[in-house]
């Protein structure tokens, strides 16, 4: 399932996708868009994945765009720099709405779009070595694209700082202002994101999609009557759904519920 720019790889039921453009720090071009957004779609798709994993080969999880990309677009009109910028935009909104949940393992440095593939991931491990940058504000430039997912990973306050200075910021920057859940060891990140991704594959596959769909809806909304009663539509309906009988029909009878792999207990 490799493509060029990308590695694929999938242990029993976790799928790790890695960048795989290490020679220019895996920065975007328009190839490596369309394989990410067609390999989300694809591992959003199949049952036998319950949690993505993305990362990156070499150095830097991803520095944004590649510098032969953006020297392509330099002349293009408003046209077709609105195509172009909305490929980017559909990727990065493919991977928020994947039905699976993922996970950014961020091995290296994440600079300007790099910052979005984080922030568009449900959980995010960083090493502790790792540095982040919006830096789009030195070329004369937005990071508008990526803004919606950024600025709700680490808040409108912190967004003003970064977007606005084109800092580099740390990874212990990056878990005081809640950009990145976790940040640990070099030598200890693979095993922290197994232990998420374990915890992700145990438990129900269907209850994770509607868990992670509940999040995005109720996040940032007025606390309305209709919001109170779409979530008591949506907990009335996973209770009478078959994934919901039987939990509560295991947990009840103090046994294994029959969606759990058997290689991962």
């Amino acid at each position: 399932m490799n493509t060029p720019n990308l590695l694929v790889e999938q242990h029993h039921h976790v799928a790790q996708v890695t960048l795989n453009r290490p020679e220019v720090r895996n920065a975007f071009n328009a190839g490596l868009i369309a394989e990410l957004t067609q390999t989300f779609i694809d591992l959003g798709a199949r049952p036998d994945v319950r949690c993505i994993v993305l990362t990156g080969q070499g150095s830097a999880f991803c520095a944004g765009a590649d510098l032969n990309w953006m020297r392509s677009m330099a002349n293009y009109s408003r046209e077709e720099n609105l195509r172009d910028a909305a490929l980017l935009a559909n990727m990065m909104q493919t991977i928020y709405e994947c039905p699976k949940p993922t996970i950014a393992k961020i091995q290296g440095d994440a600079y300007a779009g790099g910052t979005g593939l984080v922030a568009v991931c449900d959980i995010a491990v960083a090493a502790s070595t790792v540095h982040f940058c919006l830096s789009e504000v030195k070329l004369g430039l937005l990071p508008s694209t990526i803004s919606p997912y950024v600025i709700r990973a680490m808040g409108p306050r912190a967004a003003h700082r970064y977007f606005l200075t084109a800092e580099r910021f740390s990874a212990a920057e990056a878990l005081r202002i809640g950009f990145v859940h976790e940040v640990v060891a070099s030598d200890a990140l693979d095993g922290k994101v197994a232990e998420l991704s374990i915890a992700l594959v145990n438990a129900g596959p269907e209850a994770i999609k509607a868990c992670k769909k509940l999040v995005q809806d109720v996040a940032g909304k007025d606390i309305t009557p209709e919001l109170v009663q779409t979530t008591v539509a949506s907990i009335a309906d996973v209770r009478v759904s078959p994934e919901g009988r039987e939990g509560l029909q295991s947990f009840l009878q103090k046994r294994k519920p029959d969606w759990l792999p058997q290689s991962l207990t």
